[in-house]
């Protein structure tokens, strides 16, 4: 293993655990930790920039990324099939609507699959 996929490996696990717990404070209302969650889910995205930023650093590429419109449309594709994905979930376990819900989750899914051709390109 490489010394910049063990850091990113060691970085990207305690930020998305940080992340992840911070939401389930802020979000469970039986835990009575709002505020503390969103703190904590905060200092987990920061813990998260930061491997970014120092694995970028390790390639030998800029720390922030450029942006271009090629990059935004990325991230909104990205942003929109999580949230279908999201969504379709909800309506399948919690709104009672299994049909449209997995519907819903499959066009997320493809959704989610059309960022891979976008982002490494296809090679024969």
């Amino acid at each position: 293993m490489t010394k910049k996929n063990f850091i990113s490996m060691i970085l990207g696990t305690i930020g998305g655990v940080l992340f992840a717990i911070g939401m389930c404070m802020g979000l469970l209302p039986e835990w009575h930790a709002f505020n503390q969650g969103i703190v904590i889910g905060a200092v987990g995205l920061v813990v998260l920039a930061i491997m970014l930023m120092v694995r970028r650093r390790m390639e030998g590429k800029p720390m922030i990324v450029p942006l271009s419109g090629r990059t935004i449309g990325i991230t909104l594709l990205a942003i929109v099939g999580a949230l279908a994905l999201g969504v379709g979930m909800c309506m399948t376990m919690i709104w009672n609507m299994l049909i449209l819900g997995i519907i819903v989750g499959l066009v997320s899914i493809v959704l989610l699959l059309t960022l891979i051709p976008l982002t490494r390109g296809l090679r024969d």
